[in-house]
């Protein structure tokens, strides 16, 4: 929380504050993800957080349930960026074992952990530029709850990956409906986010995974859109699936986005068809 209460300190110091009515288009910030970093649910877009420009600080504070019936992923979290080039974020994830828990009779019915982000807009703009808004992120991942995962084979409790992701916004590109492609590659050996421990028995070098989304702006409120998330299968003690989700995002305005979608995770912890509701409410400036 020392961290947390620096990043709100520094936030609450500057002079220079993103108004409602300047800075990027509306719902350009995207949402937060579920790892802390601006753009989709499950994937970072090169965008950064908040609506701040040149000069300004923007930023955005968040909470998102995912609901799948054996499982639940509560995530909270903020992230401030500056000067639309430097983005901070921090993120607490809080993964719920439900079932898992009561059927094998686990010492934790739990597993949580922190989630510390930096993102650099390299070049580029999302709109107004020739090339795409490309930019590089890395998220140092600590694992609080490490019991269970060093007993399916989890070989360390934390680690840093890092991510590089593109992103350009088409007016008209999708039948007279603005669309914005996102495309990244991300270098990691994290085991479903972490959450599950870093490395693993049968595979303890990272990986490089692939992610992408496509969105259509059906207007300046609404956004409806696609996710894809490669993942690591580094345990032998349970396969690792691939994530997608179909979302869509309401932007009432520049203070208040919410997401709602249907995410299909596949198997986690040895239990398969985990497919079911993400909901997320974020606050911006």
């Amino acid at each position: 929380m020392t961290v947390l209460r620096t990043l709100l300190l520094a936030a609450c110091c500057v002079p220079m504050i993103a108004s409602a009515d300047a800075g990027r288009l509306l719902a350009t910030g995207g949402a937060t993800g579920i790892e802390g970093a601006a753009g989709g649910g499950i994937t970072p877009w090169a965008v950064l957080a908040g609506y701040g420009e040149r000069g300004e600080w923007g930023g955005d504070v968040f909470a998102t349930r995912v609901e799948t019936g054996d499982y639940r992923l509560d995530v909270a979290g903020v992230a401030f960026a500056f000067d639309n080039r430097l983005e901070l974020s921090f993120a607490r994830q809080r993964f719920d074992l439900g079932n898992l828990a009561r059927d094998l009779s686990l010492p934790e019915n739990s597993l949580s952990q922190d989630i510390f982000g930096i993102k650099l807009r390299l070049f580029g703009d999302l709109l107004y530029d020739r090339l795409p808004q490309v930019s590089l992120g890395a998220q140092h991942k600590r694992q609080k709850d490490f019991l269970i995962p060093s007993l399916i084979g989890a070989q360390r409790d934390e680690d840093t990956e890092a991510y590089l992701t593109a992103s350009r916004l088409i007016l008209g590109g999708a039948f007279g409906y603005n669309l914005l492609l996102n495309g990244g590659v991300r270098y990691s050996r994290a085991n479903e986010l972490g959450l599950l421990g870093f490395g693993g028995d049968r595979r303890d070098s990272r990986s490089l995974l692939k992610e992408g989304s496509a969105a259509v702006l059906f207007n300046p409120n609404w956004v409806l859109g696609v996710e894809y998330r490669e993942k690591p299968d580094n345990l032998s003690f349970a396969g690792e699936s691939d994530w997608a989700d179909l979302f869509l995002g309401y932007f009432p305005n520049k203070r208040f986005a919410v997401v709602l979608a249907y995410a299909r995770l596949g198997e986690i912890a040895t239990l398969d068809n985990q497919d079911g509701a993400y909901l997320s409410v974020q606050g911006s400036f």
